[in-house]
């Protein structure tokens, strides 16, 4: 009894899900099983179910090792009595081999279903070397910055901002500066400048007159103060009236009578105008003005002439007014200059780096070698050509000896020495040395080598010898053991012996050998791009 009732409580369960299952296919397919190393091809994923399925695609589908370069929609197409619900994939592969393609989950009406798994063939693109040519990967070209120009750089910006502090200053201190002049002109120049300027003048307006005769009663007051030592400005016509008659009285200041009654009707015409807003007769500003200018010249004339101590005085004073000038004008000028230096040397360190520009400055002595034109020359047999920053010269030696070319000695900024040995005949009759044997006389051979390295350092005077080695290839090609390390070495005008990085590259070729050795201070900044510039130009000439 018991085993009917589970059996009718499967029956319930399962048979609605064989019935949801029935009627849907889901089908799976590429483009192509075989594709080519970097080739993309199209996945498809395709359901077929009635129109009330509700189909979902996973969202975050695997295909490794595929990776997907694009997802399409999904797209609908009504066949018959139901639906296709297809979705695409682009995938591709970028290493050969057989891969599956992993199968993928659509949910259909809450219910999971898993498409097969698919094989795809990732071949390598076959490369035809008879008909194309082959060439050498091209080593990395570097650039270096070029500080030769940077002293012209910095010149050139300088007359750049000089040039904008010029125009800058024309435009807004040249009209301060006519001012400053023309105020600097003698008093009787200054009014009769100031008259004549007021004779292109034809005012029409009422505030044009009162502007006019402003303009021409200040100038018949200043003049007045400063020459006849009157307070005219802050007096009213009335009180210059008294003041006027009162220096005639007493001899002091010789003014004819209508002199005096002329400059007393301009005042009053100009208090008029001014504060009464009364307009003048047509062509009166004219005829004031030319009496003013009388006032002014009758005023001069008539002024004592001046002693020798108020001359000198005078004189003295000039002399004063011009040095300080003269001393704003210095101020100004350093200011300027130092303005300018600290906004070059501002850009130069920001375009080109703070210790470039300082070296150059100061004159660093690797920076002169590594900015100066090199020099490229050809050196011994077997021939080698190489660039250096100064010629290597030619050092004697005993008759048979080495052929050595050296660019100064251990004290200098940088050392080069080139070294060329020969090989001794080989001896007819001799058996061929096994390869056991090579290797321990090539052994033998580096040590004798690094020994005679450390020896000639130490009758230098070198001191804590450090050396290493390794086997390098150079940049034209040419295999070397390069052997390097420090030493301390006690440089002339150096209290204490000075730490260097000395390295000797060895080459072997069957006409003889070349030792190439560099010595330069640790700490110096620029040793390495030498040494590397150097290296990187080593070159044997094989066709003469």
């Amino acid at each position: 009894m018991r085993g009917k009732i589970l059996l009718l409580w499967a029956y319930l369960f399962y048979i609605p899900l064989l019935f949801a299952q029935m009627g849907y296919d889901l089908q799976v397919a590429v483009d192509t099983t075989k594709m080519r190393i970097g080739e993309q091809i199209e996945y498809i994923l395709q359901v077929k179910a009635d129109s009330t399925a509700q189909i979902t695609f996973s969202e975050q589908p695997f295909f490794a090792p595929f990776e997907v370069l694009e997802e399409s929609p999904i797209d609908t197409l009504r066949a018959k009595s139901h639906y296709l619900f297809t979705k695409k994939y682009a995938l591709i592969q970028f290493d050969t081999g057989a891969y599956w393609l992993p199968p993928q989950k659509i949910m259909v009406n809450g219910f999971s279903k898993i498409s097969d798994s698919l094989l795809v063939q990732v071949s390598t693109v076959p490369v035809d070397t008879l008909k194309q040519k082959l060439f050498d990967i091209k080593p990395v070209a570097e650039v270096e910055q070029n500080f030769d120009a940077l002293t012209q750089s910095i010149i050139y910006g300088v007359l750049l901002v000089l040039l904008l502090v010029g125009l800058i200053y024309a435009f807004f201190f040249a009209k301060k500066r006519r001012e400053e002049r023309k105020k600097k002109l003698p008093p009787f120049e200054r009014a009769l400048e100031e008259l004549k300027a007021l004779e292109t003048i034809t005012p029409s307006l009422q505030e044009e007159y009162k502007h006019y005769y402003s303009r021409l009663t200040d100038v018949v007051r200043r003049y007045l103060e400063e020459e006849a030592k009157i307070s005219a400005l802050e007096s009213t016509t009335n009180e210059l009236m008294i003041k006027l008659e009162s220096l005639k009285q007493s001899g002091q200041l010789e003014l004819e009578r209508e002199t005096i009654k002329n400059l007393k009707t301009v005042l009053q015409t100009a208090d008029l105008v001014k504060f009464a807003r009364s307009t003048p007769e047509f062509g009166s500003t004219s005829k004031d003005r030319e009496l003013v200018e009388g006032v002014v010249i009758e005023t001069k004339e008539a002024l004592p002439e001046p002693t020798p101590e108020e001359i000198r005085e005078r004189e003295e004073y000039r002399i004063l007014l011009a040095k300080k000038r003269r001393k704003k004008q210095l101020q100004w000028g350093f200011a300027s200059v130092g303005i300018l230096l600290i906004l070059s040397l501002s850009v130069a360190i920001f375009v080109y780096g703070f210790y470039p520009v300082r070296d150059t400055l100061v004159g660093y002595p690797t920076i002169k070698l590594k900015n100066k034109e090199w020099i490229t020359s050809q050196y011994g047999t077997p021939p080698v050509k190489i660039s250096t920053p100064e010629v290597l010269r030619r050092i004697k030696s005993e008759k048979g000896g080495a052929l050595r070319f050296s660019s100064g000695n251990f004290d200098a900024p940088f050392y080069i020495d080139l070294v060329f040995t020969k090989k001794p005949p080989n001896q007819q009759g001799e058996e061929a040395p096994s390869k056991e044997d090579q290797q321990a006389q090539q052994k033998e051979k580096i040590q004798e080598l690094i020994n005679a390295i450390i020896n000639d350092f130490q009758s230098r005077g070198a001191v804590n010898i450090l050396i290493k080695e390794e086997e390098i290839t150079t940049l034209s090609g040419l295999p070397a053991l390069k052997i390097f390390g420090t030493l301390d070495y006690p440089k002339k005008g150096k209290k204490k012996r000075v730490r260097c990085n000395y390295i000797t590259h060895v080459f072997d070729f069957e006409q003889g050998g070349i030792n190439l050795t560099l010595l330069y201070e640790k700490d110096d900044r620029y040793g390495e791009s030498i040494e590397k510039r150097v290296m990187d130009s080593f070159e044997l000439i094989k066709e003469l």
